[in-house]
């Protein structure tokens, strides 16, 4: 697409959907898939659990999760990561959203290794979310980067608000855990979708129901 093209289909975009991956676009949490060959799996779940109701702080929990999957292989990571189960009606509410107007982006507090192959199943436009670090093929229990902080995912919408003129009145976020809130702050229309108490409460539409096609009934 050329410079001209790019320019005017920028000017045509007036919507903006922002989910988050994990329990969300994704039936589960990537972090405890990754911690299942290493026999961690409840411990990580627990952290996980505590993170995404709120009663811990955000970084603080991912990085003690990414430093109990130390020594597990970047090959078994892709492989894992590869074979995430997506949440039903996944490709429906993506597709659907797409011929409403919207341009559909994936915030994950999780990692690359999983969100950058399902988006691109998906046909999800862009994708933001941690990366994790090896040292020649393996884990070294150390992350980095775009979701690491409670209030990153708010940022980052703001940012691409204002990068692409989108209202907040034109803007969609779906999520599920606490680290959902601080997009929930830019946006009119928020969906808790299977959610925590926290994330409910802030919310303009709850769907309890493990079927992402609910949110087409919204818009």
């Amino acid at each position: 697409m050329g410079i001209i093209a790019q320019i005017i289909y920028l000017r045509i975009i007036v919507k903006l959907a922002v989910f988050d991956f994990d329990s969300t676009l994704m039936d589960g949490e990537t972090i405890d898939f990754l911690a299942t060959p290493l026999g961690l799996e409840e411990r990580v779940s627990a952290i996980t659990h505590r993170a995404m109701a709120g009663e811990v702080d955000f970084f603080t929990a991912l990085v003690e999760r990414v430093e109990l999957l130390k020594g597990l292989s970047r090959d078994q990571v892709d492989e894992i990561c590869s074979t995430l189960p997506l949440m039903n009606g996944a490709y429906e509410v993506v597709s659907g959203l797409k011929e409403r107007g919207y341009r559909v982006v994936c915030f994950s507090g999780g990692f690359r290794n999983a969100t950058t192959p399902a988006s691109k199943r998906l046909g999800i436009d862009a994708d933001f979310s941690n990366i994790l670090h090896d040292r020649d093929g393996i884990l070294t229990g150390r992350v980095g980067g775009d979701m690491m902080f409670s209030f990153s995912k708010g940022d980052l919408l703001l940012r691409l608000q204002k990068l692409l003129n989108i209202d907040r009145s034109d803007t969609l976020v779906v999520g599920d855990g606490a680290n959902d809130l601080s997009m929930f702050k830019y946006a009119d229309t928020r969906v808790a979708f299977c959610a925590k108490s926290i994330l409910k409460d802030e919310a303009t539409d709850i769907v309890d129901t493990k079927d992402l096609r609910e949110i087409l009934k919204i818009v």
